[in-house]
């Protein structure tokens, strides 16, 4: 099968952790792949192998967002026109840019099977200002979504929003990310005896307000976690971080690692962390949840997005996206002090990732929803033609009692 994949490749984020995923795994599965993305011939880190590569213009792109530039649709639309052989499924990692409202217009132009998987952060309550933030970009996208062939979210609680704001049910997949269980698994580090802690805990992705990682940083500094605790901040640098790095410094026993660009770097972390912390007030489905719990690392996540519904039923522990601060001050300690707790809590997080969230399985369900994708394709091009044909045997004046057996004859029916 050819599929052409839009996605993104930088900034690093969890849409560049999903399509390099996704792609690599159907390039092993013996697919091809066409991979778009916006790029202004700058340099790209090659973690991406083995794709044919397209770029399309843009004006401004970061982590969150993207602006295409005025020809952006006619290069991409150009482009899938021109590949060969022909698509058989386009399949876009939305990038939250207004090509993805164009998208389904020029696939029907072309006659291709449209796929989308839709990642913005949400809350399952309107909790907040950023909650409230993110409900506004489904309402935004939901009319957009409903015009795709299918459209692939990560949970229950996902699915049922986009439903209540008018996306077709029939098109909407649950198929949840998934994290390569071989990759990410338990194993020897020596990254504790290199930082010198007894007990290690961990942050790891953007330092961005949505993410509340100021709550996390202020429960630590207030529970005295001692000399032999160390938690460790993985992530870009950005303004808000270099906001937050001189009130919670190493002199609190917080140390900041930035942007890791090795993957192995951030496996090796991994292994040797006691307890992964995500106290984010809106999420997807955090990838760097599910590779911590994929490491046996205990895990503590709020209930925003479908996070709280990864660690049910004792995966983990789940706590509410208020009061944040006040709930991870009085656990710290807990987690800190009883080792044998949150190595129970590490291999049911481990079990967990076994049962539900394995890549092969996610590639699975998704090879199994283009299959069935391209056969209703294939019937609906049928359908509209055979629809015409009582009036064109009536304008060559065919008695009507033999119109089924001209149809047989032609079609082979």
């Amino acid at each position: 099968m050819h599929i052409a994949w839009l996605g993104k490749k930088t900034p690093f984020c969890g849409n560049v952790t999903y399509s390099r995923e996704v792609t690599n795994a159907l390039l092993d599965r013996g697919h091809q792949v066409s991979f778009f993305h916006f790029a202004q011939e700058e340099v790209v880190p090659d973690n991406f192998p083995d794709l044919r590569e397209i770029q399309i213009p843009f004006l401004y792109k970061s982590q969150i967002y993207t602006i295409p530039t005025l020809k952006s649709a006619k290069v991409l639309e150009q482009a899938l026109k021109n590949l060969s052989p022909k698509p058989d499924v386009v399949h876009a990692s939305l990038t939250l840019s207004p090509l993805d409202f164009m998208l389904p217009e020029i696939c029907q132009t072309l006659n291709l099977p449209l796929v989308a998987t839709f990642h913005p952060a949400f809350d399952r309550k309107l909790r907040n200002l950023t909650s409230g933030t993110q409900h506004l970009m489904y309402q935004l996208y939901a009319p957009s979504l409903a015009k795709y062939d299918r459209v692939i979210i990560f949970s229950r609680i996902q699915r049922d929003l986009l439903i209540k704001l008018g996306v077709p049910t029939e098109k909407i997949a649950v198929i949840p990310n998934g994290v390569d269980i071989e990759k990410y698994s338990p194993g020897a580090s020596s990254f504790k005896a290199r930082i010198g802690a007894e007990r290690l805990f961990l942050y790891q992705g953007r330092i961005a307000p949505e993410k509340n990682v100021e709550s996390l940083l202020r429960a630590w500094k207030q529970a005295n976690m001692g000399e032999d605790c160390k938690l460790v901040i993985v992530g870009n640098h950005g303004t808000l971080a270099a906001s937050l790095i001189p009130f919670y410094g190493e002199e609190h026993g917080i140390k900041w690692l930035g942007f890791l660009a090795d993957e192995r770097d951030r496996i090796n972390i991994l292994r040797d962390t006691d307890v992964f912390i995500l106290p984010s007030l809106v999420e997807g489905l955090s990838l760097s949840l599910l590779e911590a719990m994929a490491c046996g690392v205990a895990c503590v996540a709020t209930d925003a997005g479908a996070d709280g519904e990864v660690l049910e039923d004792e995966a983990g522990i789940v706590l509410e996206t208020q009061r944040v601060t006040s709930q991870l001050r009085a656990l710290l300690p807990q987690l800190r002090d009883h080792a044998s707790w949150t190595k129970m809590l590490g291999q049911k997080a481990r079990q967990r990732v076994e049962e539900r969230y394995t890549l092969s399985n996610n590639i699975s369900q998704v090879e199994a929803l283009y299959e069935d994708l391209l056969e209703k394709h294939r019937h609906r091009r049928r359908v509209p033609f055979l629809n015409k044909v009582p009036s064109l045997w009536r304008s060559i004046e065919l008695p009507q009692r033999r119109y089924p057996t001209e149809i047989d004859r032609l079609f082979d029916f």
